[in-house]
């Protein structure tokens, strides 16, 4: 099997984690990272024993042997960099949100398709095997007609003042942006149908935070003593909520926090049908309940010998063997690599088209909110 050499873009908690997933596939190689200077990318690259890095990463895009890039550095960087490894012929993973405007994401695209190169936009929640479960059961008809999409995505990571990440000052939404549209690329993937129209309100709760001297990775930081921070204001959302209408028939309502206390990472879908319902926690991911009227509700654990066929291939261990956030990661990856390496594989993962209709979502939650009304999407 042909081996690819990738390069990875960031040192964080994202650039970690399509690090370890990648080198689970067996023939994806990543050969080079590049950091916010060569320091940070040479102590992340000994970590996690790549050989090579470098603080400019247009050093690597130079290099014809790197057929493909993970973009897994700040949000407002991820056009810039996308861009330049697209016009080197470079295949680009990017992580969420594709870019800071739908304007931009188009532009991403167009680029994609003049340069020929696959691209993909790292929605990965998609690819919990209990999710793919409850895509195929709404294909397969268990549902009947959809009638009602409900949930939340909610963390407590920035529950406190001094807690901090880079995300909190990069970009105009933080929580809708950042969480909230994992839950809406989910909640569209299972259910077939598009949010047609909108009705949000966001709140920050917290308008000032303690913000680090030093540098602090996701989710890190949270016992700060008082001379190691500045107090600065913030105008990033802690808290979003919205109502709306999906589909022809089809209502409901989310929430997306931040703020949370107590919940870890709990992205929460409930899809109610004429026939039967199902819902999915995130922080219990290998059970999906199964609702029912005219006999008891069940609850399906992980097994892919028990699931719709076009779910099994997201599960690759027995059944009673947990499969996790980390797989949803390597389960992405597997397609998007299938794909570059035999283009006309079937695209079965998110693509940038997939980033551009999230943008598209969050500026029509910005203006929803802005203007305190109900919206309707193009």
């Amino acid at each position: 099997m042909k081996r690819i050499k990738v390069a990875v873009f960031g040192t964080g908690f994202m650039g970690r984690v399509h690090t370890e997933a990648l080198r689970r596939l067996g023939n994806v190689e990543v050969v080079a990272v590049a950091g916010s200077s060569d320091a940070r990318a040479r102590k992340f690259a000994d970590e996690v024993s790549i050989e090579r890095s470098t603080g400019d990463y247009r050093e690597l895009l130079t290099d014809p042997q790197i057929e493909a890039v993970h973009v897994c550095s700040p949000n407002s960087l991820h056009f810039e960099q996308a861009m330049a490894a697209m016009d080197a012929g470079k295949h680009v993973m990017c992580e969420k949100p594709l870019a800071s405007t739908v304007d931009e994401g188009r532009t991403m695209l167009a680029k994609a398709k003049e340069k020929n190169v696959v691209n993909g936009t790292l929605y990965n929640m998609r690819a919990y095997p209990q999710v793919q479960q409850m895509r195929r059961m709404r294909e397969a008809g268990v549902f009947g007609d959809i009638r009602v999409v409900q949930g939340t995505y909610s963390q407590d990571w920035l529950f406190l003042d001094t807690d901090w990440n880079w995300r909190i000052e990069d970009g105009r939404s933080r929580t809708f942006a950042d969480i909230g549209t994992h839950w809406c690329d989910m909640a569209e993937h299972v259910t077939g149908l598009r949010i047609t129209s909108l009705c949000a309100d966001l709140k920050t709760f917290m308008t000032t935070r303690k913000k680090p001297k030093g540098p602090v990775e996701t989710f890190q930081g949270k016992e700060l003593r008082p001379d190691e921070y500045t107090l600065t204001p913030i105008n990033t959302e802690d808290f979003g909520s919205m109502m709306f209408a999906m589909g022809p028939d089809a209502r409901g309502a989310m929430t997306t926090s931040q703020v949370s206390v107590g919940r870890k990472n709990r992205m929460f879908l409930e899809v109610y049908g004429s026939k039967c319902s199902a819902a999915w926690d995130g922080e219990r991911p290998d059970e999906l309940w199964i609702g029912h009227r005219d006999k008891p509700s069940e609850v399906l654990l992980k097994d892919a010998v028990l699931f719709q066929e076009g779910a099994r291939s997201f599960a690759d261990l027995p059944g009673g063997h947990s499969e996790g956030y980390d797989d949803t990661f390597k389960q992405t990856f597997r397609r998007f690599y299938k794909v570059v390496a035999d283009r006309g594989a079937a695209v079965e993962y998110p693509t940038f088209e997939d980033g551009i209709r999230q943008l598209t979502l969050v500026d029509a939650v910005l203006e929803s909110s802005a203007r305190r009304g109900w919206l309707d999407l193009a």
